[in-house]
């Protein structure tokens, strides 16, 4: 069973539906994310994928299916355990303290308050604008230096499975670059990624496995790779050809 557990997907959603009020958002999403690699999450907007992050998170519940992390059945699970089991997300909101300063956002995001300095040395080299803010309110960072502080502070920490929400959206070509390798190097590490993303070169470049939803369902499932060479299939699940976002 340990065995299995290791290698077989780090998080995956079976039958999952979400009702937020009287809406029925979700209508059975089932896709898996498999150990130590990138999956994109795409979908046209308003096809349910930030839903399908906050009903991860248990930020909101699902209403059927489950959501299994790491063989643990979390789907009735409140947040700050889901949190504590290994999951950080960024949310598409960017989620700083904007009176605080860089260093104490850093350091709030450190489960023990205290933060390792190699660690600390190695999201400097991923960002160094950071570093150079270090003591300045993070409300005057750039969106882009926003976002930056955003996903260090996910992964100040090891992190089993990291889920990003959007990360370059409103984002000038060279930040986007500049994410495009910070993900990548983070593929290096033991770190699996759930991304939604709507800049599809971006998902062309550090995409490894993609689920796509419509409506609140997935509609398709398999590698990056295959999606990024078919663009009759673009143009049918996403109404659009990634060939135009190089």
């Amino acid at each position: 069973m340990a065995d299995a557990q290791a290698t077989g997907p780090i998080l995956r959603l079976q039958g999952v539906q979400t009702h937020i009020g009287p809406y029925h958002i979700l209508h059975g999403v089932s896709f898996e994310v498999p150990r130590g690699g990138v999956t994109m999450l795409l979908g046209r907007n308003g096809a349910g994928k930030t839903t399908t992050l906050r009903t991860i998170m248990g930020l909101w519940q699902a209403s059927a299916g489950t959501v299994t992390f790491d063989g643990t059945d979390i789907t009735r699970h409140s947040t700050p355990a889901i949190a504590q089991a290994g999951i950080a997300y960024v949310p598409e909101n960017m989620s700083v303290f904007s009176d605080l300063t860089v260093a104490e956002n850093m350091r709030l995001a450190a489960r023990t308050g205290a933060i390792d300095e190699r660690r600390l040395d190695w999201v400097f080299r991923m960002f160094p604008a950071l570093k150079t803010f270090w003591q300045q309110r993070a409300g005057v960072l750039s969106g882009g230096q926003k976002q930056m502080l955003s996903v260090a502070r996910a992964i100040i920490e090891p992190r089993q499975l990291l889920i990003v929400d959007e990360p370059t959206k409103g984002l000038a070509p060279a930040i986007i670059q500049n994410m495009i390798h910070v993900f990548r190097e983070l593929k290096q590490t033991e770190v699996s990624i759930l991304l939604v993303e709507q800049n599809f070169h971006m998902a062309k470049s550090v995409g490894d496995t993609v689920a796509v939803m419509d409506d609140g369902r997935t509609v398709h499932t398999g590698t990056m790779a295959a999606l990024a060479e078919d663009e009759s299939l673009q143009q049918k699940l996403l109404g659009l050809s990634l060939a135009a976002h190089q």
